[in-house]
């Protein structure tokens, strides 16, 4: 009746992802060899763990209660196998991080690159989606997400300055209009509108002297993803209220026009976090200290306030 930890780990990568492709991609593995892997354990237990269609893959009630008990099991031998990690000169193993498309852009070139080049023996995969996730409950060693987001129970680690967002357009969009002064001139343009994963539409937000302002700007399109909002606004198609790192390139290029500079205020930047009551792995560690480096070379600075939803 024993189990391989093949088996087992494949139980829980399809649980989480519902999708045997999905599951098998994390793993490494076929998705051929990742079915006959749940397969074979099934038969040998005599229990099946997962009702399968051609649409969906769910847990049975007999399957919900063994990976009740094997997770907790799994995450332990994980552990133990990462601290093993503390006797060697270097890190080896895979570091998971999960975060958004916007804050990976942000990170990748000056820490991720710069940890994989100093850790060789490391595997980085990093997964982006918008909306928040229980990283513990994923199999995640660390999130990044702006300190505003950051659970309350995680360990918080800095990894950029503060942010600010920035409204633009291109001079195509300006050649026939006014360009705002104040926040409620939004109002008379057609502005691209951007949708949380939850569904709810972002108010663009502003401060100067210490009058605060939202603004629920209206448009003709609305989008999720900052990538598309960036291409719409190079169209001349309207303004965009988003990272201003993201638009920097086109601001300093003249492809973009930046307006209301002067209401836009820094905000905290991203964290990296993970659970203070785990044992942290040596590559988590290790990546913690490349973010510290080069956040002495951006130099630290101290936010203005706490952005707000």
């Amino acid at each position: 009746m024993a189990s391989n930890l093949t088996e087992l780990n494949a139980v829980v990568a399809v649980s989480v992802h519902r999708n045997f492709r999905r599951a098998a991609a994390e793993l490494g593995m076929s998705p051929s060899a990742l079915s006959h892997a749940i397969a074979a354990l099934e038969q040998r237990i005599g229990v099946r763990l997962f009702h399968r269609t051609t649409r969906s893959v769910s847990l049975s009630q007999a399957g919900e209660q063994f990976l009740a008990r094997v997770q907790p099991a799994l995450r332990e031998i994980g552990a133990a196998m990462d601290a093993i990690n503390d006797y060697r000169d270097k890190p080896t193993g895979t570091l998971r991080i999960n975060t958004s498309e916007g804050a990976a852009r942000m990170m990748l070139a000056p820490m991720v690159f710069e940890f994989m080049r100093r850790y060789p023996d490391m595997k980085v995969d990093i997964v982006t989606e918008g909306k928040l996730v229980d990283i513990v409950a994923d199999g995640f060693d660390a999130g990044i997400r702006a300190a505003e987001d950051v659970p309350q129970d995680m360990i918080a680690v800095p990894c950029t300055p503060p942010l600010r967002f920035a409204v633009v357009g291109s001079p195509a969009y300006f050649a026939n209009r006014k360009k705002p002064r104040v926040p409620a001139d939004l109002l008379a343009h057609n502005c691209v509108r951007s949708r949380y994963p939850s569904g709810a539409i972002y108010k663009w937000e502003f401060e100067k002297r210490g009058e605060e302002q939202e603004i629920d700007a209206k448009g003709s399109l609305t989008l999720d993803n900052h990538n598309l909002m960036i291409e719409a606004a190079l169209e001349g198609v309207g303004l965009i209220w988003t990272s201003e790192w993201a638009v920097a390139e086109h601001i300093a290029a003249g492809r973009l026009i930046r307006v209301l500079g002067d209401w836009s205020p820094a905000y905290p930047g991203l964290c990296l976090y993970y659970p203070g009551h785990r044992h942290v792995p040596a590559g988590l560690r290790a990546f913690i200290a490349v973010i510290r480096e080069v956040m002495l070379t951006w130099g630290e600075k101290s936010p203005r306030r706490k952005k707000a939803h």
